[in-house]
């Protein structure tokens, strides 16, 4: 079902290792749209986008290992969902037929363990709690989300039935809550808890505290009522805190009620400093080891930084980017988006 083909790509520019030397900026460049971006918990870097490619490097970008999967009907799918754990890495295609790959680390193969034909299949978004337990959502199919739930480290994968999933929400017309598949960013997951995020429509959260098992769903202020509104992501930072970010894609400049925040795990959300700061971004993430002051914002308009939670911002615009991750000292950031990868200090302001 997959045709593999490895590409290395060098850079002349120095691997960093040692954590007292400065981080020097580099960027990567690939014939790929890439919105999923992660980085595994043995510190390598995965990335999956459009015209079939998967890359992946344990170098810190000195060199990469490039994949192009084909589907069973010579099609090049467009990925924006991936994952990585301890012991494997897994990609899932957009659209149907929709193709769930799972690459064990030691092997080095992409297979196929989870296929779903249905024509009006979308994928956003997928993540792990650990080694076993992963889940994957999509756009609608029937009357709720489209959720996939792994219990044996992503050797399969089960819809949850919309019995046991909050219904979603429509309008007069029959249009139905969805997602964005912008940034691989709908989920946030903290310990056997997960929120996942929709737009449209309808933006609210639907929240899980036993690792997909029960489900709930919180509205939220968020703009929303129309194709192109809503959360893009969301990331939680501890226990309480947690940031939904998004926006009018129609009305990039809009900041009146493009963020929601919550400080009660996720319970109620409120409107973040509404008319303040930037407006629609694709992708939120909270820098690690920042007490939660720490917050980048990226999408086309730019890429925003704040170091007060979110009450002042900076934004240096590059419309390249659509995602973010860091490492966990929170030195390193790694950004995705527009044929190209980019590795970035994090400057921190002085204490």
């Amino acid at each position: 079902m997959a045709g593999v083909l490895t590409l290395l790509v060098s850079c002349n520019e120095t691997t960093i290792t040692d954590t007292n030397r400065p981080i020097v900026p580099k960027t990567w460049s690939f014939e790929s749209s890439i919105r999923a971006l992660e980085i595994a918990p043995d510190g390598s870097i995965w990335w999956a986008g459009s015209n079939g490619l998967l890359g992946h490097s344990a170098d810190n970008g000195e060199t990469w290992s490039v994949d192009t999967l084909t589907l069973p009907n010579g099609t090049v799918p467009s990925f924006r969902s991936v994952a990585v754990t301890d012991s494997a890495a897994y990609a899932l295609t957009i659209a149907s037929p929709a193709v769930l790959y799972r690459r064990g680390l030691i092997e080095g193969v992409w297979s196929p363990v989870y296929v779903n034909l249905d024509s009006a299949v979308f994928y956003d978004s997928m993540a792990f709690w650990d080694e076993q337990e992963g889940l994957a959502m999509g756009d609608p199919v029937e009357d709720c989300l489209s959720l996939l739930i792994t219990r044996d480290g992503g050797r399969s994968w089960n819809p949850v039935p919309c019995t046991d999933l909050p219904a979603i929400a429509k309008n007069e017309e029959g249009v139905r809550e969805a997602a964005f598949a912008a940034s691989n960013g709908n989920i946030a997951i903290h310990g056997d808890e997960a929120w996942v995020v929709t737009g449209g429509i309808a933006s609210r959260v639907y929240r899980t505290e036993d690792r997909g098992r029960t489900w709930s769903v919180v509205e939220t202020p968020i703009v929303q009522g129309s194709a192109m509104t809503g959360m893009f992501s969301v990331d939680r930072c501890d226990d309480l805190v947690g940031l939904g970010w998004g926006g009018n894609w129609d009305v990039m400049e809009d900041n009146l009620a493009n963020r929601v925040i919550t400080v009660d795990g996720g319970a109620s959300w409120a409107l973040h400093q509404p008319g303040e700061g930037p407006g629609y971004r694709s992708c939120v993430q909270y820098v690690p080891q920042s007490n939660c002051q720490g917050i980048w914002a990226v999408g086309i308009p730019g890429i925003s930084q704040s170091w007060d939670g979110g009450l002042q911002w900076s934004t240096e615009p590059d419309s390249s980017f659509y995602t973010v991750r860091f490492t966990p000292d929170g030195r390193t950031a790694w950004l995705a988006g527009r044929g190209k990868i980019a590795l970035r200090p994090v400057n921190k302001p002085a204490q």
